[in-house]
């Protein structure tokens, strides 16, 4: 069944690429920015995308795309940038990302009050919202959004039906399968009116997205530690410019404690020698703290020892899913598979491989760095060599779907050194366009859990594979 299912998917791609090609790319290139069409014949996702959202109606889909790929053109979104969006704007608040759903999904907050129908600036905060959705959807390929509509101490000058069917549109024909939903605050009862035409825009199929909330219903949808005060909420977040608001990832707590700074280079031991942490030196460090103590030289020779074996002598299981980048394969793809507290297994697995011909450094962020433990966290993989990074929650806190991991990645000259000191004044100096990023969801298993996903069982299966399995190279 699945393989037909991916059968049908894929007749349904080629067949919408060659469709628009020959009905549309001909007669109407000009319209179209040559980017967005080259995207359409590599990136699978962006077509399925438009597919799913008319629901596999080849016709349906050439139609929406022919309708986005011209408003993407006009507004030209492939070259959006905070330099096209007048800076008053930006430092206004009205519009940015923050903080999670219970979900999991990016919230998109547009503050209704700090917005004033004017047609001279309506195209300057239209671009704001594409901007803003086009670097979400560059970052997160496909995944689902939660627009926050904040509507309190919103009064009749800040109503703008335009502005509010652009930004339905934006969902419903430019940005297809990333709404989760859009969660009204504080709707005024003037407006309920005109929401009944809000519906009529989003079509029957999306209707059942609005979630109409007060301060009583909206943690329905959102925990109170992304909400803010006049919300009932407890996030402390003020929305400042500059620099962008982003997702916050920040270091999270390394084995033997957080680190402070990007400068710190103190910690030998967390960010050097954690390069070189495997399975079973982790296995190791798992045995009843006693035992450690009563010969505690003997057990620090072990780890020493341990830690001098190169990652890619031991073999694991292969993991389920990967993603595969430019410079390092990823795995598990998108999820971070923990068990649950009852279940006695919360830490899991992250696998790195260098796909290139360099050493690639490697940092390990999260949004949550106070909750997780991660070794090794800051380090660097040889050409071709696998990196086992473990996650483990920290302290007996609670693992969240609001919670992301963040791994960037950048080649490093053959040359550079790869100690502490090294990486750090790398990072320091690497251009923002050649790092590498990708982001991993949290999930908590609670009875049967992805056996190949969850550290006791890679550790089980030491004997099943070898990691050449992992050592994918570029062809």
């Amino acid at each position: 069944m699945a393989e037909n299912n991916a059968q049908n998917k894929a007749k349904l791609i080629s067949e919408t690429r060659r469709r628009f090609e020959a009905e549309y790319v001909t007669e109407k290139s000009e319209k179209y920015d040559p980017r967005d069409v080259e995207r359409l014949q590599q990136d699978d996702n962006w077509v399925e995308s438009y597919l799913h959202w008319r629901h596999n109606v080849v016709d349906e889909t050439l139609k929406m795309l022919d309708e986005s790929f011209q408003w993407r053109k006009e507004l030209s979104v492939n070259d959006l940038s905070e330099s096209s969006i007048p800076r008053w704007l930006l430092e206004l608040g009205g519009i940015y990302l923050h903080g999670y759903d219970k979900e999991g999904n990016k919230l998109f907050w547009i503050r209704v009050k700090y917005h004033i129908k004017d047609q001279k600036t309506i195209m300057d905060k239209k671009k704001l919202i594409a901007f803003w959705l086009e670097r979400y959807a560059k970052r997160e390929n496909g995944k689902p959004i939660t627009v926050m509509f904040d509507m309190s101490e919103t009064g009749l000058n800040s109503i703008d039906m335009d502005f509010v069917r652009f930004i339905i549109n934006c969902f419903k024909v430019y940005y297809p399968k990333y709404l989760s939903k859009i969660v009204i605050f504080d709707m005024p009862w003037i407006m309920n009116a005109a929401f009944k035409i809000v519906k009529s825009w989003l079509g029957p199929e999306a209707v059942s997205l609005l979630k109409f909330t007060s301060k009583n219903e909206i943690q329905e949808y959102v925990s109170v530690e992304y909400l803010p005060p006049h919300m009932g909420g407890t996030d402390p977040f003020k929305y400042s410019y500059p620099p962008l608001v982003d997702d916050d990832f920040q270091t999270p707590l390394c084995e033997n404690g957080p680190i402070a700074s990007e400068d710190e280079t103190s910690s030998k031991e967390d960010i050097e020698g954690d390069g070189k942490e495997t399975l079973e030196t982790i296995s190791n460090e798992e045995q009843p703290a006693q035992s450690e103590k009563s010969n505690p030289t003997e057990s620090a020779s072990k780890r020493d020892e341990n830690e001098k074996v190169d990652s890619k002598t031991k073999p694991f299981k292969k993991p389920l899913s990967v993603f595969k980048g430019p410079l390092l394969h990823i795995s598990p793809a998108e999820e971070l598979y923990f068990g649950s507290i009852e279940s006695g297994e919360k830490k899991t697995l992250i696998v790195l491989t260098n796909v290139t011909k360099n050493i690639v450094a490697f940092k390990v962020r999260t949004t949550a760095p106070e909750k997780y433990r991660v070794k090794p966290s800051n380090s660097s993989c040889d050409p071709g060599a696998s990196v086992d990074i473990i996650v483990s929650p920290h302290g007996g806190l609670t693992v969240s779907a609001q919670d992301r991991f963040l791994i960037m990645a950048a080649e490093m000259e053959q040359s550079s050194g790869t100690g502490p000191a090294e990486l750090t004044q790398f990072w320091k100096e690497v251009p923002r366009s050649k790092v590498m990023e990708h982001r991993l969801r949290c999930h908590t298993v609670e009875s049967s859990k992805p056996n190949s996903l969850m550290l006791k069982d890679s550790v089980s299966a030491l004997s099943d594979k070898t990691s050449e399995d992992l050592y994918l190279q570029r062809s």
